[in-house]
């Protein structure tokens, strides 16, 4: 069998070679024959055959004498046709030139057909139209002009010339044996279509309904025609029967067309699985459909669907965006979610289409969000509610909500601001006013503010309902007198807050007696403040509080002053055997008894030991001042130089310099070494002039000097000191004046008195004395910052006796009034060095913690924080902030858990700015940790607790929106964006709003299934 394939394959391939071989033989040998035959292959339309023969007789050019001229031509023509309709690329551009240069018409007419064909298979619908409209028919036949018109008007159609298309598809699709008659009554019923003529379009459209080619595609546009034509049943019926039928080419689009008119009927349930299947295999739909299909969900109650839906169709200012979001807005109620709610009916409100709505949704929104615990924003809302709706139907209830959110806030701030700003005011919203009152007081007074706090406190007292506060009002009072030095003021609040005690957090009986104990020491009355320490607490141990240890030892301390040593001392030895947290102090105590009894060298080895075993003390240097004052009372006085010499070489011991300088002065005067006496009395009267250790040691310079007949000297050493001598009278004469007016409290001339001597005397004796008491007149008068560069110049003199109060008063002055916070840490660092009362140490160490804090030296103020955290009886706002800068650097170096655990810590402690802060850093790490949930969490608790702090609460808000753009819930983040851009008043944090929002949207855009339109 192989064999013979093989030998039939030999005989064909032989006969087709002996064929082609006699073919150009004869080509060669009769021109005229192989023309006859090769046009007799065109007549045929066998184009492969007769192409290489016109082609080989028109390129060899080797005609016979007798063969004709026009055959000739025509080979070339003929070469052209074939190759166009064999689509020969190659032979394009001479049947282009051809047509252009050609003086035979009819060969032209012609070819311009054939190249219309060919650039009709080639798609190219433009050119190939040229060519079609300058071809003649005169040589085609019928099939060939009937083709021609046909590719001709689909051209026009694809191009979407549907003018020059129509005419040619009306004229083909009247003649039904026309091959191209269906075809032409489909494109023709589509332009009808696209020109809304519906009726002719049906008509073209009925005729191509059930042919194999049409039928999955001609229903659509019937069932359109009978919905546009009003027939909107007949227009279901005929898309439902299309849609059984299967495989329909517009599908999708028939299942919409089913589906709208039925929502149009109000047959939501039945067009919602026509919807549903529609969008849900649409890449994109329109916002209508989205609509529709939102709605039939809705009215199916399938509430979470309809959600996703309604969800999508926000963003625009038109009816379908109003409706989709108040839909939306009671979907999300439906299933019990607020805040979802909440924020549809900010966009509905945001819409003025539709009046009503916007109504009833703005008093939503405030509603909600009072429910929610936005009450900074349920605020704002309410207001604006009643202002602009003052006959709505909910004006009643919009008004008990407004009482209902001052009682419920922590916006103390623009509670007492709304509530002053109310022309009347009701009983309901005056049996609040107490509560706001109270709690705005504390506020300032946790922010430092005491004048302000102590004036709100004052007006609790003065205002109807307010019973529940009055012993709550007792206690911060006289905090803030203790504070302010007001020691009898002070035992009188905390004596009241006693007859009837109420606790609230660090408000309780035993802080009352703890502060009224510490009132009545600071009266030397020991015998009661023995008693009230006494009743704060008996016995103290390691685990105890700061508090409970300090009022044990205070205890001891009112023994010791009573004369009661033995038990003075036993309860100091049971804190050095716990070592407690002032057994440096015990030890001191125990000390100075040991020097009451007589007892110099026990004194001295318990004095000696402080440093020993309590090397971070600060009483070592007041130990080696005591060891030393204590050899010089013995008139030891080599002895006490060692020491002195320590406490001079404590750089943190300037306080005590001059005391030491003196001291040893007088120890070497002493010892007849005048030679080293006189070096210590001039180094201190030289760096302390203003000291009144300068005073005492000029005398000892005068006897050294006399001593060693050297007068002149002192004379000189004294003029080049600013201590002349014999001081010139006027300058005493003048200050005394002034001085007089001032104890007279004549300020007015004592201000001009002080003025005058200064102006004379800037360097006098009493200028210390007379920038001082200038000052003084200034703070009289409420002139903080006039007193200033008096204040500072008693501070520059420092050590003197008023330089402690002046470089205070310096550093209140720059922080609280001109917010100078370089300036401000600069004098509270002074007062830190200076002073040697706890009161003052702990404002000045609060104070310079807070200018840290404000100038962001975290790193450099953990120090200082950990300070004030060791020290004894901090008050709850020193603990906030000092737990806050280690906080702040535990998240500056990225310890993010130690970060959270010491937020919590300021959180707990109190509120105030400082935890609004760190309840909000707390929600900041969440979000970083992408723990969303918890961070969502956190961010609530900073909007719901601490409304009073603006900018802590918008950065909330951004910050929720945040969280929920990490969840791709864009459409509660945008909401949230919003509502921050339309309420803040920060320009910086709405413009980061608005950042964020346009953000949000252009993600909403690539994921929504709604056309950006």
């Amino acid at each position: 069998m192989y064999q013979l394939k093989k030998k039939v394959f030999f005989i064909i391939a032989t006969l087709l070679l002996s064929s082609s071989y006699a073919q150009y033989s004869k080509i060669n040998n009769d021109p005229d024959a192989a023309y006859k035959a090769a046009k007799e292959f065109w007549q045929k339309e066998q184009y492969s055959l007769a192409y290489p023969i016109f082609k080989q007789l028109y390129n060899s050019g080797n005609y016979a004498s007798n063969f004709p001229l026009h055959a000739q031509e025509d080979c070339k023509y003929y070469v052209l046709v074939c190759g166009l309709m064999l689509n020969d690329a190659s032979i394009e551009s001479m049947a282009k030139e051809y047509v252009l240069t050609t003086n035979n018409a009819i060969h032209a007419g012609s070819l311009n057909y054939y190249l219309g064909e060919y650039f009709y298979r080639k798609k190219d619908f433009a050119t190939a139209n040229k060519y079609f409209e300058n071809a003649s028919i005169d040589n085609l036949n019928n099939h060939e002009i009937a083709q021609m018109k046909f590719h001709q008007a689909y051209g026009y159609f694809s191009n979407q010339e549907f003018t020059k298309a129509k005419p040619l598809f009306n004229a083909i699709r009247q003649i039904k044996d026309n091959p191209n008659y269906i075809d032409a009554n489909y494109y023709y019923g589509f332009i009808m279509f696209y020109e809304k003529k519906y009726k002719e379009a049906l008509a073209s459209f009925t005729i191509v309904e059930n042919n194999e080619s049409y039928k999955n595609i001609v229903p659509f546009y019937i069932a359109e025609i009978y919905y546009f034509g009003g027939e909107r049943d007949k227009a279901i019926d005929y898309a439902k029967a299309a849609l059984q039928k299967g495989n329909q080419f517009y599908e999708l689009q028939l299942k919409q067309l089913v589906g709208h008119a039925l929502f149009e009927k109000r047959e939501y349930k039945q067009a919602l699985p026509y919807l549903e299947d529609y969008v849900t295999k649409s890449t994109k739909v329109r916002r209508e459909d989205m609509y529709e299909l939102a709605y039939c969900y809705y009215e199916s109650e399938k509430y979470n669907k309809a959600i996703e839906g309604f969800k999508q169709l926000g963003g625009k200012e038109d009816s379908l965006a109003q409706n989709s979001m108040y839909l939306l807005a009671d979907s999300y109620l439906k299933v019990d979610d607020k805040v979802g709610a909440r924020n549809a009916f900010l966009f509905c409100a945001s819409n003025s289409n539709n009046e009503k709505q916007k109504e009833i949704s703005l008093f939503n929104y405030a509603k909600l969000s009072y429910e929610l615990g936005y009450l900074d924003i349920a605020h704002k809302e309410l207001k604006s509610f009643i202002k602009t709706y003052p006959k709505s139907s909910f004006i009643n209830e919009a008004k008990e909500l407004q009482v209902a959110v001052l009682a419920n806030t922590s916006n103390y701030k623009e509670a007492l601001a709304l509530f002053d700003s109310l022309p009347q005011q009701s009983d309901n919203i005056k049996k609040i006013y107490p509560k706001i009152l109270y709690g705005r007081g504390v506020e300032f007074f946790n922010d430092q503010q005491l004048n302000v706090a102590d004036d709100l406190f004052s007006k609790v007292l003065q205002v109807p309902y307010n019973t529940q506060y009055i012993q709550f009002v007792y206690f911060w009072k006289g905090e803030i007198a203790y504070r302010n030095g007001k020691i009898d003021e002070a035992l009188d609040f905390f004596i009241n807050y006693l007859k009837s005690p109420r606790t609230n957090e660090e408000i309780n009986v035993s802080n009352a007696r703890y502060n009224a104990a510490y009132c009545y020491l600071k009266k030397e009355n020991y015998k009661t403040a023995l008693d009230l320490f006494q009743q704060v607490v008996i016995d103290a141990s390691s685990s105890s509080t700061l508090l409970i240890q300090d009022a044990y030892i205070r205890s001891a301390d009112c023994f010791f002053m009573l004369k009661n040593f033995t038990q003075a001392l036993k309860m100091y030895d049971e804190v050095i055997n716990q070592n407690l947290s002032q057994a440096d102090y015990a030890m001191y105590q125990k000390a100075i008894i040991a020097g009451a009894n007589n007892k110099l060298s026990e004194k001295i080895t318990l004095l000696q030991s402080i440093a020993v075993r309590y090397p971070n003390s600060s009483l070592i240097t007041e130990a080696y001042l005591e060891v030393a004052n204590t050899y010089l009372s013995q008139e030891k006085w080599a002895d006490a130089i060692p020491y002195l010499d320590k406490v001079l070489k404590d750089k943190k011991a300037t306080a005590f310099h001059p005391q030491a300088y003196l001291k040893s002065g007088i120890a070497y005067f002493n010892m007849d070494k005048n030679k080293e006496a006189l070096e210590l009395m001039k180094t201190l009267v030289v760096k302390y002039p203003n000291s009144p250790e300068s005073d005492d040691a000029v005398e000892y310079i005068r006897k050294i000097f006399v001593e060693d007949q050297k007068p002149g000297e002192f004379v000189t050493f004294m003029q080049e000191n600013g201590k002349p001598v014999s001081y010139v009278e006027a300058d005493s004469l003048t200050f005394k004046s002034a001085i007089l007016r001032y104890e007279a409290r004549d300020f007015v001339n004592a201000k001009k008195g002080f003025s005058e001597y200064l102006s004379k005397f800037p360097d006098g004796r009493y200028a210390i004395e007379a920038n001082y008491f200038s000052a003084e007149i200034f703070i009289s008068e409420k002139k903080y910052e006039a007193a200033l560069p008096y204040y500072n110049a008693v501070a520059a003199k420092a050590p003197n006796i008023y330089a402690e109060r002046s470089a205070l008063q310096s550093a209140r002055i720059y922080y609280f009034d001109k917010s100078d916070f370089v300036n401000a840490e600069k004098y509270f660092k002074q007062v830190k060095e200076l002073t040697t009362q706890q009161e003052n140490k702990l404002e000045a160490m609060r104070g310079l913690l807070r200018c840290q804090y404000k100038q962001q030296k975290w790193t450099e103020a953990v120090p200082n924080a950990q300070d004030l955290l060791k020290e004894k009886g901090i008050a709850a706002e020193d603990k906030m902030m000092a737990t806050m800068i280690i906080a702040k650097n535990y998240h500056l170096n990225n310890n993010l858990t130690e970060a959270i655990t010491a937020y919590k810590s300021v959180i707990a402690i109190a509120k105030s700015e400082f935890s609004a802060e760190a309840q909000y850093r707390v929600a900041e790490i969440l979000l970083a940790q992408n723990n969303l949930t918890q961070a969502e969490k956190a961010g609530f608790e900073v909007i719901k607790k601490y409304g009073s702090y603006e900018y802590w609460v918008t950065k909330s808000y951004i910050l929720l929106g945040d969280v929920y753009f990490a969840q791709k819930d864009y459409f509660n983040a945008e909401a949230t964006y919003k509502s921050v851009i339309e309420n803040a008043n920060i320009p910086e944090l709405k413009q980061e709003a608005e950042t964020k929002l346009a953000a949000t949207i252009e993600a909403k855009n690539k994921t929504n299934k709604v056309e950006h339109q």
